[in-house]
């Protein structure tokens, strides 16, 4: 209970009905849709939830998200852990609105008209390079459907970039979860290679390079044929540039999108 996992404070105390609003949402998320004043004061002078909201957003930037605890946040902003409980009722709830300050609003990616596959493709872009500057954000739990003005927002724009396709309702929310989970898996996989290249203190090049001649000697060739010809290609020895595996599921998506898209045309 003292890192707040699950605890209901003052914040909680409705169960999570939402109270006035009706909208079955906690408290401190009915308050970013400006549904209910955001608290503001709090046990210390100067204390709010925007305040607690950026301080778990450094300390996950700083340190990754498994520093942030509801203790950890009070003693970067030298309050008591109890008085957190007057915003934000658990941790989970915390990890919501911190998902909400970091991903901001979508920018304006695409004018009226342009084609469905343009502006899907720039949406996925620009999500990339969300998670990339938030690397923390993949560690996040997927707890539900986006539930907070800018992750709705992001979704949104992803449905009216479908909205021209004769896609069915359940087809746009289907291609906008593909995809959205396509963008997340890449940015995951890089961050976690990332990762492991910068512990060993090598460069990916010579990474690469060590795990292609490390293959040459493990794998029979006439055990994995396939391998060998790969190997010899050399098409291993290289790193390719960062986006291009991006560049190439982003594409492959894509097209099984517009098969989708097609039928419906025909």
């Amino acid at each position: 209970m003292a890192d707040g996992e699950g605890g209901r404070g003052r914040g909680g105390g409705d169960g999570g009905r939402g109270g006035d609003g009706g909208t079955f949402l906690p408290p401190s998320i009915e308050a970013a849709w400006g549904l209910r004043e955001r608290p503001s004061k709090g046990p210390k002078p100067g204390l709010t939830l925007d305040r607690i909201v950026d301080a778990a957003v450094a300390l996950a930037a700083a340190e990754g998200l498994g520093a942030v605890s509801m203790g950890r946040v009070a003693k970067e902003l030298g309050v008591s852990t109890m008085s957190l409980y007057r915003y934000v009722s658990a941790k989970s709830e915390l990890h919501v609105l911190m998902q909400e300050a970091a991903v901001g609003a979508p920018p304006a990616l695409f004018p009226p008209g342009t084609g469905w596959r343009e502006a899907l493709e720039a949406w996925a872009w620009a999500l990339r390079e969300v998670y990339h500057r938030h690397l923390w954000m993949l560690r996040l739990p997927v707890s539900g459907p986006p539930a907070t003005p800018n992750l709705v927002a992001w979704w949104e724009q992803a449905l009216v970039a479908l909205a021209g396709t004769g896609l069915d309702a359940g087809a746009k929310i289907s291609v906008t979860m593909l995809l959205g989970g396509f963008v997340r898996n890449d940015a995951l996989v890089m961050a976690d290679l990332g990762s492991v290249i910068a512990g060993g203190g090598a460069s990916p090049e010579e990474v690469l390079s060590r795990y292609a001649r490390t293959l040459r000697r493990l794998a029979d060739p006439e055990r994995y044929p396939e391998v060998a010809r790969l190997l010899d290609s050399g098409v291993m020895d290289l790193p390719d540039e960062p986006e291009a595996e991006f560049r190439f599921g982003l594409a492959r998506t894509l097209d099984g999108i517009a098969v989708l898209v097609e039928g419906c045309a025909s």
